[in-house]
């Protein structure tokens, strides 16, 4: 089943077997030995054979490709992989009464219909098939590998091997929040060939991989690239990301299929693709084998993913926070909010603090800071070294486990008092009717609530909206309107505000 988000957009890569679209690709490249035999044929036809140790590659060049021990055939290493790569086909019924349909909403054709179809009434249900193709990779014995959006929602998945045996699958475990899900084949799967599993913390940029895919059920397709980044995080596709980007052709129906290295191991399991056409541009990503194979064990194992939950909230620091908050540089990870009776709490962190190592490990993003708590897993005790108001120090901390669902506080219109209006800003206090309707969490005690703002206003430039809750300006509290002023006539070029939305707290920078 395809997903997309519109431009630039990130593609789902599981295909719909309704409508099967194609691109042209182009690939170019030459290898530096054919570069060095080029530069020497144009500069004398007898300079190739006298030159020592210049060996004349078959064509294309690109076949092969150097790793750490020998020269490996490109062709070798996918024929070694390919096998472990399978199509995972899933179908689902739709249930949907005539009532929701569009057709059957028009007055003008109730008319015709009869009883049943009277307005409110639901009339006799419908069903129907979706139908989704996408790919896997057998890593144990009858254990497939694949993405939670290629089968979510299936009522029956079927995988056909590189051999054309067919299997039906049972799902053993999905965690969404990674978009990975695990599959269990039935019946006989003597002679099935896993792929062995290799450490993605390994890849370098520039490191040669393959995709391996099976997206149509048509057989698998193999493309080339390298590892463009690592750690790439804050995509979007999933809630806890850490992504090996690739420029390795990869298209519609290759989720859950195979990211190998120049060893034929499994370092990746190909998720999406950025693009504004949906087709290849040369931005895939991959969930890394590092991060997914703890998750599938956990899933075997459990059937569910237990993760390490720190209760706070967190944000990357660009610098014009980090010239506000007087630190050296962008390094490190704010924390906004600290949740009550939570165990980062319990250990003593403050709203303000900046977490700069995780158990030695230098934090330079939120995504890596989400994934080491989550990893970290539930009852551990972990070192975290912070700045707080420009002094290091060390703090433990011991996980509890990450809640289900986190609730969110919703957002409504902002009334209340008469307000002043501050450079396009006008601010209510926080009453008990404002507190209600924008459903304010009860540890924040007080505060200034944003009622409206010009849109050309410096507060709006920073990003601030109505509804939001302004709790505190460099680090001190907003009681009232009045102490907001008091405090924003004492800030010189700027002001930093700690803003309460959606039950959720952040730093802003707003320039006077």
């Amino acid at each position: 089943m395809k997903r997309k988000l519109i431009g630039p957009r990130l593609t789902f890569l599981a295909a719909t077997t309704a409508a099967l679209a194609y691109w042209p690709v182009a690939c170019a490249g030459h290898g530096v030995q054919q570069q060095q035999v080029a530069s020497a044929a144009a500069s004398s036809p007898a300079t190739i054979a006298s030159t020592p140790n210049l060996s004349i590659l078959p064509h294309p060049a690109f076949a092969y490709a150097e790793t750490g021990r020998s020269s490996a055939s490109i062709a070798d290493i996918a024929e070694k992989a390919a096998p472990s790569v399978v199509n995972v086909a899933s179908s689902r019924t739709i249930r949907r009464t005539r009532e929701e349909m569009p057709f059957f909403k028009d007055p003008f054709f109730r008319q015709f219909f009869g009883p049943g179809f009277a307005p409110g009434e639901q009339g006799p249900e419908e069903r129907h098939q979706e139908h989704g193709l996408g790919s896997g990779v057998i890593v144990n014995d009858g254990i497939v590998l694949t993405n939670n959006h290629v089968i979510e929602g299936a009522d029956e998945i079927k995988v056909t091997t590189s051999d054309k045996r067919e299997f039906s699958a049972k799902v053993l475990g999905t965690d969404a929040k990674s978009d990975v899900a695990v599959l269990k084949l039935q019946g006989d799967t003597k002679g099935l060939v896993p792929i062995k599993i290799g450490d993605s913390s390994r890849l370098r940029l520039g490191d040669v991989v393959l995709a391996i895919g099976d997206p149509f059920g048509v057989g698998e397709t193999v493309t080339m690239g390298i590892v463009s980044a690592k750690g790439r995080a804050n995509v979007g596709i999933a809630a806890y990301e850490d992504f090996i980007q690739t420029d390795a052709a990869i298209n519609p129906g290759n989720s859950g299929g195979a990211l190998v290295d120049m060893d034929g191991e499994l370092v990746g399991i190909n998720t999406a693709i950025l693009s504004r056409s949906g087709g290849n541009v040369g931005i895939g990503f991959a969930i890394p084998t590092n991060m997914a194979q703890p998750i599938m064990k956990a899933l075997i194992d459990h059937g569910k993913v237990v993760r390490g939950w720190l209760g706070v909230g967190i944000q990357d620091i660009d610098q014009e926070l980090a010239s506000a908050m007087k630190l050296h540089d962008t390094h490190g990870v704010l924390i906004s909010d600290v949740m009550p009776n939570s165990p980062g709490a319990k250990a003593g962190l403050k709203s303000g603090d900046v977490v700069v190592k995780f158990n030695g490990m230098t934090m330079d993003s939120t995504g890596a800071f989400r994934n080491a708590v989550a990893a970290a897993g539930t009852g551990a005790t972990v070192k975290l070294d912070l700045l707080r108001d420009g002094k290091a120090m060390t703090l433990d901390a011991k996980l509890g486990e990450l809640p289900p669902d986190q609730a969110q506080a919703g957002q409504g219109g902002a009334q209340g008092e008469s307000g002043s209006v501050l450079e396009g800003l006008t601010l209510d206090d926080l009453t008990p009717n404002l507190r209600r309707k924008l459903d304010v969490p009860s540890s924040v005690k007080s505060g200034a609530v944003v009622e409206q703002l010009d849109p050309d206003s410096p507060a709006a430039n920073a990003g601030l909206r109505p509804g939001d809750v302004i709790v505190e300006i460099d680090h001190q509290a907003v009681t009232d309107v009045g102490k907001f002023k008091e405090l924003y006539s004492k800030a010189k070029d700027r002001a930093l505000l700690r803003v309460v939305r959606d039950g959720r707290s952040f730093f802003v920078v707003v320039h006077r």
